[in-house]
């Protein structure tokens, strides 16, 4: 066995250069991970918005349904 030396112990590879492929991807990924975000902030901002509005927005109750005079026109002629 041969016996270790500082070069076969300790070596150090060339840090690899980034390809275009990598170089666009990484953009790529930037960009679409700054629309999320943004994407996230403006969902949230139109969430709260919504829940105060309905929070002070009195809940309206359906009256019954009348039938229309139409309608009743109808039934009246036909009997």
């Amino acid at each position: 066995m041969p016996k270790p030396t500082e070069d076969s112990l300790f070596k150090f590879s060339k840090p690899v250069a980034e390809t275009a492929m990598d170089k666009t991807t990484r953009i790529v990924r930037e960009i679409s991970d700054g629309e999320a975000e943004q994407r996230q902030v403006k969902m949230a901002r139109l969430r709260k918005a919504r829940l105060e509005r309905d929070a002070h927005t009195p809940k309206e109750t359906k009256s019954p349904t009348r039938r229309s005079a139409k309608k009743q026109a109808v039934t009246k002629a036909g009997q």
